[in-house]
């Protein structure tokens, strides 16, 4: 892999079982995720983008191919090399998925207490560092249930950094926020990224707010990779998917209804009636 990519894609497939064979989400993927830069995964629901989140974390496997994080190619690590390879990654859950009967404060240091054996003095200063890089340092008492659900995000990040990782994947971090909070976690995003060093990929529906903090857009479409390229390259592609995707057009390659019979075969003759 070369040193500038993080994280490499190399022909991967991956299927899910189904009633009528296999239900194929990747087929043939191949893509790169830069060090030190933030790409966004983006595309119709249903298209992979959270698969590929759980191969990089190794919670699935691909049927074939390779994804390789850190040199290392995830399908081939054992159970205490997995460990240590998520120990070097964040993760923020939709909706931040806090614990609801933890303070801000345990919250954050959750992770600290899992995998490190810090003296609590040491720990009570990080915890802090990372709630004050969120601007939520002033909330540390708080319970879940007393924070809006910006907030929430943000102690979700803050949660993310506290072990230092390298890589930071985002799960929907913009879903169900006001345009003030989004805003506001789009440039957090981006400034982390940026101060601490990290490389970031972000899963997002939001385009405006995606693509303005985006080094690289990778749009998946049909289990493939419809467009891989800059913000400005993916935004004037002539790929009439990715087309339609970026300008949310109601018509186009990806249809209304999903593959399925006739109507002729679901209800009988042209009449409408049953046969």
């Amino acid at each position: 892999m070369a040193d500038d990519n993080l994280v490499e894609f190399r022909d991967v497939t991956f299927a899910y079982p189904a009633a009528r064979g296999e239900r194929v989400i990747l087929d043939r993927v191949s893509l790169q995720v830069p060090r030190g830069k933030v790409t966004a995964l983006m595309g119709a629901s249903g298209g992979g983008k959270t698969t590929v989140l759980r191969l990089i974390g190794g919670q699935q496997k691909a049927n074939q191919g390779q994804v390789v994080v850190h040199g290392d190619d995830v399908a081939q690590l054992d159970r205490a090399g997995l460990h240590a390879l998520r120990r070097r990654m964040g993760m923020l859950f939709q909706f931040g998925a806090l614990f609801t009967d933890l303070s801000v404060f345990e919250n954050v240091a959750f992770p600290l207490r899992e995998h490190t054996r810090l003296p609590e003095d040491m720990l009570r200063d990080i915890v802090l560092m990372k709630l004050n890089a969120v601007g939520l340092r002033g909330a540390r008492d708080l319970m879940p249930s007393e924070i809006s659900g910006g907030m929430a995000r943000r102690v979700a990040l803050a949660r993310a950094i506290a072990l230092d990782p390298e890589l930071i994947m985002y799960d929907e971090p913009f879903a169900g926020l006001d345009p003030i909070s989004l805003g506001t976690a789009a440039q957090l995003i981006r400034r982390l990224n940026d101060a601490l060093g990290i490389t970031s990929i972000i899963v997002s529906h939001d385009l405006d707010e995606t693509f303005a903090i985006a080094d690289q857009v990778i749009v998946l479409a049909n289990g493939r990779v419809a467009a891989q390229g800059t913000p400005d390259e993916v935004r004037h592609s002539t790929d009439p998917l990715v087309h339609q995707f970026v300008h949310a057009e109601s018509e186009g390659p990806v249809h209304f209804h999903y593959p399925g019979p006739t109507v002729v075969d679901d209800f009988g003759t042209q009449t409408g009636g049953r046969s």
